[in-house]
């Protein structure tokens, strides 16, 4: 019922029912173009205005036939297509955004004094940008893997082996998230929670960073997704080892 831009779109590109079957036979895609019957209110969020995020209703919306996308009844398909690269993408934006607040946190921790010397000196902030620091490679290792299987198999190869792949590879940006924000918290100290100066992106990113995770299936979906993908490639294993 809500969509982040709806406030200001010209279309909605919109999964209806479409058949009494049940599952995902019964469901089309269709081009629904703003206008009588259709109504949005914008909605108050967490992270920015500018999204336009709306709640929208349609409510007896004639739709031409020719706005049909696809064919009828298989709409779901066509949504199923578009998840591979949109996780992807949600993805590896998580991990640019979380350089980000590494790279400002490390600065701060060279910055900072505390007690005539560096915080970056202390122990216990050492293992909190290490842990950062781990964490974020790693995720970049398996994002350019990833990026490049991608640029290689054709798109029915990346259904098959890489759709469970890029969920786990999701699920683990969203955790590094986690991490990140923790960390950086730790090492701004105070100024995390302050909206100007040095620790305003550090506040922004520890409000919103658990956003991307919902984007595009949520972690627990997609934990669930990639192993369920690994089960069906693994088949019917023997009970014994």
């Amino acid at each position: 019922k809500w969509i982040t831009e709806g406030h200001k779109a010209d279309h909605f590109v919109t999964l209806v029912k479409t058949s009494g079957s049940g599952g995902r036979g019964g469901m089309s895609m269709l081009l629904i173009d703003t206008g009588e019957g259709v109504s949005t209110k914008l909605l108050k969020t967490v992270y920015s205005s500018s999204a336009r995020t709306a709640y929208v209703v349609f409510e007896n919306v004639k739709v031409p036939i020719e706005n049909l996308i696809g064919k009828e009844n298989e709409g779901f398909t066509l949504c199923m297509h578009n998840f591979n690269h949109e996780r992807w993408m949600i993805a590896v934006k998580m991990l640019a955004r979380a350089r980000r607040i590494v790279e400002e946190t490390f600065k701060w921790t060279l910055q900072r004094q505390v007690f005539g010397k560096p915080l970056v000196n202390q122990p216990v902030i050492q293992e909190k940008l290490a842990a950062m620091i781990a964490r974020l490679e790693a995720c970049q290792c398996w994002e350019e893997q990833i990026t490049q299987r991608m640029c290689t198999l054709s798109f029915e190869e990346q259904n098959k082996q890489l759709a469970g792949e890029i969920a786990l590879f999701k699920y683990e940006a969203a955790q590094l998230g986690h991490v990140v924000a923790d960390g950086a918290v730790v090492c701004f100290g105070g100024r995390a929670m302050s909206k100007a100066g040095m620790g305003h992106l550090v506040e922004r990113y520890q409000r919103t960073y658990r956003l991307f995770g919902v984007y595009g299936g949520s972690t627990d979906v997609m934990a669930s997704l990639g192993i369920k993908q690994a089960l069906r490639n693994l088949g019917s294993p023997s009970p014994k080892l």
